[in-house]
């Protein structure tokens, strides 16, 4: 009977215990970043700085949530291509006319 009860013991302690927790699927802001790293023409000036787009991807699954949150984040708020603040226009038109009042004056 001991022998039995030891056996039992050494059985229920050998057995490895497993642990439910939450399967992590991969965020909105997480896809959208993915998705911007891998256009082409990202892709290429990435390059530029010496990032391959394999390092990229990479970088983003390495990042936290808050990470690619706040990076997403910034992806929204940037200009499109092209785009001029106010602030930049008034500056273009400033500069502008100092240019040919100076030309004027010469």
């Amino acid at each position: 009977m001991k022998k039995a009860l030891v056996a039992l013991v050494a059985l229920l302690l050998a057995v490895p215990q497993s642990y439910a927790g939450m399967i992590a699927t991969p965020s909105p802001e997480r896809e959208r970043v993915l998705s911007i790293v891998e256009r082409p023409e990202v892709a290429r000036q990435l390059e530029k700085f010496g990032i391959l787009p394999v390092q990229a991807r990479d970088r983003v699954a390495a990042m936290s949530e808050a990470e690619v949150a706040s990076l997403a984040g910034k992806l929204e708020s940037l200009p499109a291509g092209g785009a001029l603040s106010n602030q930049d226009l008034v500056l273009i038109v400033l500069v502008t006319l100092l240019v040919i009042v100076l030309v004027i004056a010469l």
